[in-house]
């Protein structure tokens, strides 16, 4: 979810379902912690989108509990490895 909206329904919903995280999709990091504020520790809050070393630390200290970072693997640089026997 991206909005505090959308976070707001899944809060709602922990009555009826077992709901155990919450992925925070996109989010800039005062918008974080105020979703961070708002689980108030009822669901484990998961970062992802915009991740990159640059801005890892700044969405750490909003107090999300897990931080994904898809760039590493999808923004690689490519390596082109050979083994050749004789």
């Amino acid at each position: 979810m991206d909005t505090l909206a959308q976070l707001d329904e899944a809060i709602g919903l922990l009555g009826e379902f077992p709901v155990d995280s919450v992925r925070l999709d996109n989010m800039p990091p005062p918008l974080l912690r105020q979703a961070v504020q708002k689980v108030a520790g009822r669901m484990i809050t998961e970062a992802s989108g915009g991740v990159t070393l640059d801005t890892v630390a700044s969405i750490a200290a909003t107090g999300v509990d897990i931080i994904s970072a898809g760039w590493i693997t999808h923004s690689a640089p490519i390596l082109d490895i050979g083994l050749d026997f004789d």
